[in-house]
């Protein structure tokens, strides 16, 4: 992938029929949309880290816990409603900033868990992998190549990572098995990022910017959760 190509709105790929123009606008204002999902998360994560006795309170307290709870499923409510709602304007943007605040609330919430240390460095490490695959996916789809195949694989994935994470809240294995889950929690959303891009270089509608978005975001918040847990030996 050129820079050329990126001006002059060339092909993303080989076999591509409809406007090469179109789908670089598409892409530009997927990655808008996210580039200010990630601001928001950060600005919110930093608030809440900032105040270290929030995070004392969720650790410590039943209520504390019941908030970190509840977040969780109002983020999971608010990703549902964004997949019925994600075309009626402008009631999506309002849905996706009460996800993005609500979500960044829980990841502030859970780096108040970890060292500022760790912390910095699941973000740069993140950072490194999410350029890395973004770029790798383009260049490799400018030659042909196509990703979709790893979408029944990823998704199987993500069912054993599930099981896995119940078996470890009712039957604690240790840190090793904390550790294991992080990597492999890693690895998979470090190919649903390089599913996902493909999908948004290939075959996401026009109309669906706001998924497309979303399912960036939740894949980076996902992979920098994974990079706390490996980076901090399986423990808080």
């Amino acid at each position: 992938m050129g820079k050329g190509d990126i001006e002059t709105g060339g092909a993303l790929y080989p076999t591509m029929c409809e406007s090469p123009e179109l789908r670089w606008a598409f892409i530009r204002k997927v990655y808008t949309i996210l580039s200010v999902q990630l601001l928001l998360t950060a600005a919110v994560a930093f608030a809440v880290v900032s105040l270290p006795n929030i995070g004392l309170y969720v650790r410590h307290t039943i209520p504390g816990i019941v908030i970190y709870i509840l977040s969780l499923v109002v983020s999971l409510i608010l990703i549902f409603l964004l997949h019925k709602f994600h075309n009626r304007h402008p009631l999506n943007f309002f849905l996706l900033g009460l996800f993005t605040i609500s979500f960044s609330f829980g990841v502030g919430l859970t780096c108040s868990f970890y060292k500022g240390t760790i912390v910095f460095e699941a973000i740069a490490l993140t950072s490194v992998a999410v350029v890395g695959l973004t770029l790798y996916t383009f260049w490799a789809v400018k030659r042909g190549h196509d990703f979709s195949f790893l979408g029944p694989a990823l998704f199987c994935s993500i069912l054993v990572l599930l099981v896995f994470s119940l078996i470890q809240i009712f039957i604690p294995l240790g840190k090793l098995s904390v550790m294991i889950f992080g990597y492999l929690a890693a690895t998979i959303f470090c190919g649903y990022i390089v599913y996902d891009t493909n999908e948004l270089i290939k075959r996401c509608s026009y109309d669906d910017y706001i998924l497309a978005a979303v399912s960036l975001y939740v894949d980076i918040i996902n992979l920098f959760m994974a990079m706390l847990t490996i980076l901090s030996g399986g423990e808080p």
